[in-house]
């Protein structure tokens, strides 16, 4: 890391090839405020183009991971004007949202694997945000809900259209029209979450120790998986397929392989090639 990166609603070290992103506004409950929906893809950018991570891990402070949307998003008429052409209110609110729903994208859009490590409530937009990691950690006392549809309101930034690939659609539409809470153990048992852990501390320890073995390995290989993951996700069999070939006529070179095979024989750890920082276009 070249600078150290500075934000108001999380923390960030990277050590080891691990980038940890740790929400830092527990008296607020870790709510999404307007600082918040701004930073997340600035980090994740400053990231690629300011570390050597190779695998990030969201985790929070306090009480609850994030109790979601703070409403002084919705409320600051700057934002989202409250009066004037019915039109062009709406046309404004649209855009909002999908500004939102950006924000969050990010962390697919990121190379690195994002992994989320989640205690407490996870309630509303927090929900939206972990459904869009890579994958998802909890402690026995977390839970989670799609609190919107109880506020009178359809989620709007990522659940609705990322869970049902998650988890069964009939049990997303349930969780949805309900607005329930559903805990660890349900999560775990539907896919959701991978593993529960006891505590927050075993559960920071144990997904940094899954954060390591992804580090251990090709950079160039990890990203490769992301990329085909999120396509195959969105595209038919066929067609996957056929990125894949061509993703692998591109990208594949056999440097990262002979590491690994040399590293065996020799019974150490291979040493992989960094790859080139993310940096905006012509920036040096």
């Amino acid at each position: 890391m070249t600078e150290p990166f500075s934000y108001q609603s999380f923390s960030v070290d990277v050590s080891h090839y691990i980038a940890h992103v740790q929400f830092k506004r527990p008296d607020e409950l870790n709510t999404m405020n307007k600082a918040f929906w701004l930073e997340l893809p600035q980090c994740m950018r400053e990231i690629e183009a300011n570390s050597d991570a190779r695998v990030i891990v969201i985790s929070s402070t306090g009480k609850h991971f994030s109790a979601g949307m703070d409403l002084g998003v919705f409320s600051d008429p700057k934002s989202v004007p409250m009066s004037g052409d019915p039109g062009r209110m709406a046309e404004n609110l649209r855009r909002v949202v999908m500004q939102l729903q950006d924000t969050l994208t990010s962390l697919e859009k990121v190379r690195l694997p994002v992994l989320a490590a989640v205690h407490g409530g996870c309630i509303g937009g927090a929900l939206d945000l972990v459904c869009a990691a890579d994958s998802r950690y909890c402690t026995e006392d977390a839970y989670f809900t799609i609190k919107e549809t109880e506020l009178g309101m359809t989620a709007d930034v990522g659940t609705l259209q990322r869970l049902p690939k998650l988890i069964p659609e009939g049990v997303v539409r349930e969780l949805a029209y309900t607005g329930r809470k559903f805990d660890a153990q349900e999560a775990h048992r539907l896919g959701f979450v991978n593993t529960v852990f006891e505590s927050h501390e075993a559960m920071v320890e144990g997904v940094m120790e899954i954060a390591a073995r992804i580090a251990a390995n090709s950079p160039l290989a990890v990203t490769g998986c992301k990329e085909m993951i999120n396509y195959s996700r969105d595209h038919s069999v066929e067609d996957s397929l056929k990125y894949m070939a061509t993703w692998q006529a591109g990208m594949f070179r056999p440097t990262d392989m002979m590491k690994s095979f040399q590293a065996k024989a020799q019974k150490q750890s291979p040493d992989y090639d960094d790859l080139f920082p993310v940096n905006d276009l012509f920036s040096q």
